[in-house]
């Protein structure tokens, strides 16, 4: 048992913030709007890639992804590998498709050419729903760490759970008050990096205790029965069918990342679109490695509790926490303190800053306000800013009280419903030339989500046991597309050139 006081990891987390505010300080001075929304478009390309890496990863993966493994909910396993996969096919339409689109209009936020293509109602309506999303995703991955937090550290000292998330988001507000996603691009690339190396360091010490070598680690996973990556056997009823997996992976890639303001607005602050695409490519391949190396890691945490009798908690994402800090090393417990703060910051703290910067350009057209002056714009951003992080602590505080399931997948089934809509609404921008009535596009909007949770919710009685489980993004996208074929028309220049 390893024995840490709350008072010692206390002591770490505060000087892991210390040197998170010690980089905001350096990276804000004479920061500006434009530093806080894009940068000032001069974030170097590889640093952006790291930083990526972590937004991607977050506290969700650095938790509940290990937790999957063994969880006793069907073949997991290694199974979401098939998605990580599908992830490589959407980032390749990230880098080729949308972001030279993004770059080519000049975006601060990329839901300006949802307005540029149908007009205003659509234009909010991304936004809208982006909104909606990232303020969902952004609350369930601080509620991981307040979670944490909460039973071993901050709960023993006397705090109440409420207390514990005020404190967690009031940390982020700190070091991105002012500098914004130029500040952001730098604490993310040193938070992916205490991620990436405390996951690195769990492995070598699960191994050591098991009396394996890190070369013995696959076939050590193989002989448990937790090493299978690819499922074709149940065919399209099985949730976790290789199929499915596969494009539901890359719909999401594209929708919470290639359409997602939040991961877009790191890429838009690079110089120049073939920097983007040099940081989109390295993020793409060291993502599908990390994500291995975080499965091993929680292969191998089912392992180490088989064999040393401890029981497996109700809840999948508590079993890293649980034996990190109860039955490894103090070291190793103090190592996954400081991966876990940096795998849920790193997601946050960009997320917060997203949502100000869509608020702002895309609600309120704060940058192009003539009437406010640049003091009361900044006075207004700061306020947003504030009101965002009221909302990520009454989201985290309901999602406690009604949690009862392990966070990665009620984060995908949200996105499956909230992203979809986005996803048609870009694919038809893109894909066709015809005019859509704008008026009636949050008719549409609001209807594919509405009509895709009925569809879920009685398929398996509907469809002879077929179940869309993470690829219902694909139904609920495909569902507004057709929506907007409904409302539109063709271009009169398209029908001068067919006749």
């Amino acid at each position: 048992m390893s024995h840490l006081s709350p008072l010692t990891i206390f002591a770490v987390i505060g000087l892991y913030f210390l040197v998170l505010i010690a980089f905001s300080l350096w990276t804000s001075r004479r920061a500006d709007d434009a530093d806080f929304y894009i940068g000032g478009k001069k974030s170097p390309w590889i640093l952006v890639a790291i930083g990526m890496i972590g937004a991607s990863l977050s506290g969700v993966t650095f938790i509940s992804i290990p937790g999957l493994v063994g969880a006793g909910k069907g073949n997991m396993e290694f199974s979401y590998m098939q998605m990580v996969l599908g992830y490589l096919v959407g980032y390749a339409v990230i880098a080729f498709v949308l972001m030279p689109l993004y770059y080519r209009k000049n975006l601060t936020s990329i839901y300006q050419y949802l307005g540029e293509r149908f007009g205003t109602k659509a234009y909010r309506m991304g936004a809208f729903y982006f909104l909606l999303s990232r303020a969902i995703g952004a609350a369930f991955r601080l509620f991981l760490v307040a979670l944490v937090l909460d039973t071993f550290v901050t709960g023993p000292l006397g705090l109440a759970f409420w207390q514990t998330v005020a404190i967690t988001i009031a940390l982020i507000l700190i070091y991105t008050f002012k500098g914004g996603i130029k500040t952001i691009v730098w604490t993310d690339t040193l938070q992916t990096v205490s991620m990436v190396t405390a996951v690195f360091l769990t492995i070598g010490a699960l191994a050591g205790s098991l009396g394996i070598s890190i070369s013995d680690i696959p076939a050590t996973i193989r002989s448990e029965g937790l090493g299978q990556w690819f499922f074709f056997e149940n065919g399209w009823s099985d949730p976790n069918n290789f199929f499915k997996q596969f494009l539901s992976g890359a719909l999401i890639a594209i929708v919470m990342t290639g359409l997602d303001q939040d991961m877009m607005q790191k890429n838009l602050s690079c110089p120049n679109i073939k920097d983007a695409q040099k940081n989109m490519g390295l993020f793409s391949v060291t993502l599908f490695f990390v994500n291995a190396v975080f499965l091993t890691m929680g292969a191998l945490l089912y392992i180490y509790a088989r064999k040393n009798g401890i029981e497996i908690p109700a809840k999948s994402d508590q079993l890293y926490p649980l034996i990190a800090l109860k039955y490894l090393s103090p070291f190793i417990g103090l190592v996954f303190i400081v991966g876990l703060i940096a795998a849920a910051y790193s997601s946050a703290d960009s997320a917060l800053t997203a949502l100000t910067t869509s608020f702002c350009v895309d609600i309120l057209d704060l940058p192009n306000d003539e009437v406010k002056t640049p003091k009361q714009k900044i006075q207004t951003r700061l306020k947003v800013h504030l009101g965002f992080a009221f909302l990520l602590f009454m989201i985290i505080l309901l999602y406690n009280w009604i949690n009862n399931d392990a966070v990665i997948n009620s984060l995908f089934k949200i996105a499956g419903y909230t992203y979809g809509p986005l996803l048609g609404m870009f694919a038809f921008g893109i894909m066709t030339d015809r005019k859509v009535n704008d008026r009636w596009i949050p008719l549409v909007v609001l209807l594919s989500p509405t009509i895709s949770y009925l569809i879920d919710r009685y398929s398996v009685q509907w469809m002879n046991g077929f179940k869309f489980g993470f690829f219902i993004i694909g139904l609920n996208g495909l569902l507004t597309y057709v929506g907007l074929m409904l409302i539109s028309k063709p271009q009169i220049r398209d029908m001068v050139k067919r006749y």
